[in-house]
């Protein structure tokens, strides 16, 4: 049985031991900012694999700070206009996986997104260079820098949205129906894609 140290109607309103900085809105506002004014430069590189009922693309894209991002794309060739689609977001330490993965959403009338993570297992770039400790991982990466502008995972989110544009801009994806998805970080990641991104629909 789960124990439960505060009564029901205190942990309705708890909102955990760190307060909500009062600069919050500011400092995503200001990101925010930072990755409008990327030029995305958008790629969409034919795959080697391919199978006939979808096509597969390597998407590559510029994230902040010089990173140029890459994602795997898969659309099916059969879509009566515009179609939904869906962003999907690794764990830690991994990558988008393989292209068979992405198959069953094509097969269903859907395009998929898989974002390679900065610094991970994946194709994206990691421009790096914040000072303090990044010896257990990237996940504190820029913890210790003075300005926390610099935290990877600040950059990360950010990637998130901009693969969320990208994607929503294409021709053949219908931005009203796009969502996202992941479990352990990517499950992280899809909330922060879906807050930063509000025309996300769904997110699981």
């Amino acid at each position: 049985m789960p124990l439960v140290d505060m009564p029901l109607a205190q942990l309705r309103t708890y909102e955990g031991r760190n307060p909500r900085p009062a600069d919050f809105e500011a400092y995503w506002n200001q990101a925010l900012e930072e990755m409008k004014a990327v030029d995305p430069q958008v790629e969409l590189v034919p795959a080697e694999f391919q199978v006939p009922f979808a096509e597969c693309f390597h998407l590559y894209f510029n994230g902040v700070r010089g990173a140029r991002i890459h994602a795997k794309y898969v659309r099916p060739k059969q879509s009566e206009g515009p179609h939904p689609a869906v962003l999907h977001f690794h764990g830690y330490t991994g990558s988008s996986g393989d292209w068979t993965d992405k198959l069953a959403y094509a097969a269903l009338g859907f395009s998929i997104a898989s974002l390679d993570v900065r610094g991970q297992a994946g194709l994206s770039e990691d421009s790096g260079g914040v000072l303090g400790n990044t010896h257990h991982g990237h996940i504190i990466r820029g913890l210790n820098d003075p300005d926390p502008h610099n935290l990877l995972f600040r950059h990360i989110f950010l990637d998130t949205a901009l693969l969320a544009s990208v994607v929503m801009g294409f021709p053949e994806v219908d931005e009203a129906r796009v969502g996202a998805t992941g479990w352990s970080q990517g499950g992280a990641l899809t909330i922060a894609c879906a807050a930063l991104e509000p025309r996300i629909r769904k997110a699981a």
